[in-house]
């Protein structure tokens, strides 16, 4: 399929059926693979978005620095969207995400500014709002933009419709929300019986990409009636489900994906039949450093793996 340039390839992901790891036969789950996007994470179809926006109305210009708190696939998305359209890009993030995230980083071109890990999120994003206060910067706030939702109203809901057009429940990992929201909300549109369920960590646990309400905040793009239910995952449980599925299913998923498989398993035990679509939210390359597909991981501790993931 012919597309103009990079910023225009985020679309149509698979939906790929595994068929290894239903607990049984009137029961299908599907995973809709965000990993195929050109960053390799379902966050290429929000960065372009939430550019695009304020460029059409000309309040970006060659050379203007975006920022964004994010970390990891939203700052790598950003930063592909900037290097493709001319402009800098300064991603604020905790000191202690995966190597592989600032390394990509830094291939696109873009810069890192680091808040420490205890201060959370919330600092991140107040950290965000102040760079974005100089001449010449623009930040872009996906925890409370509408156009994260939008996008995933637009395309990620019609996506999965058009390969699966009877959806029982949708399942995603919470870190914006703006997935949830948006395929979500398209989702029930179709049919109101969908059920759609949230996946967080667990109290205590670190998942890359997923956040929990129970820190205290809620993005400003959530709606909280939209969700039918929420699975709290431990760290352990959604390692050991990454790995299951590259074993079962030979797919290359992130961490955050193998949580949102283990709520979806847990989920499926309770149905008699129906169709269960995941969405795995990007791969695990950025997660090589964790072991987790060697046998390395069998016998590392939990703290010691906890150190590597941070929400």
């Amino acid at each position: 399929m012919h597309h103009d340039d990079v910023l225009h390839a985020t679309k149509r992901t698979p939906l790929v059926e595994l068929r290894n790891c239903s607990p049984r036969p009137g029961v299908r789950l599907f995973a809709k693979l965000e990993g195929q996007n050109a960053t390799g994470s379902v966050k290429d179809r929000i960065a372009r978005r939430m550019m695009l926006g304020p460029e059409r109305k000309g309040h970006l210009r060659p050379g203007d620095t975006l920022v964004v708190a994010s970390t990891g696939n939203t700052g790598i998305s950003l930063a592909m969207v900037g290097r493709a359209r001319g402009y800098k890009v300064r991603v604020v993030m905790p000191e202690n995400v995966g190597p592989e995230i600032p390394r990509m980083l830094a291939a696109y071109g873009a810069t890192v500014e680091w808040v420490p890990t205890e201060k959370g999120m919330r600092n991140a994003i107040e950290v965000a709002r102040e760079l974005g206060k100089q001449e010449g910067w623009l930040v872009l706030d996906q925890f409370a933009d509408a156009s994260n939702v939008q996008a995933h109203y637009d395309t990620t809901g019609p996506e999965i419709l058009e390969d699966l057009p009877q959806v029982d429940v949708f399942v995603a990992g919470l870190g914006t929300g703006g997935t949830l929201m948006g395929a979500g909300r398209r989702l029930k549109e179709a049919n109101r019986n969908t059920r759609v369920i949230a996946v967080e960590p667990h109290p205590g646990s670190q998942l890359q990409g997923l956040k929990s309400l129970a820190d205290g905040f809620v993005p400003p793009i959530v709606d909280l009636d939209l969700l039918d239910g929420k699975i709290l995952v431990r760290t352990r449980h959604a390692f050991r489900a990454t790995a299951e599925v590259m074993r079962r299913e030979a797919i290359f998923a992130g961490i955050s994906s193998g949580a949102v498989l283990h709520a979806a398993l847990k989920v499926a035990q309770r149905l008699p039949r129906g169709n269960l679509v995941l969405m795995f939210a990007d791969g695990g390359w950025k997660y090589l450093a964790t072991n987790l597909w060697t046998s390395a991981y069998e016998d590392a501790e939990q703290h010691e793996l906890d150190d590597i993931i941070w929400w």
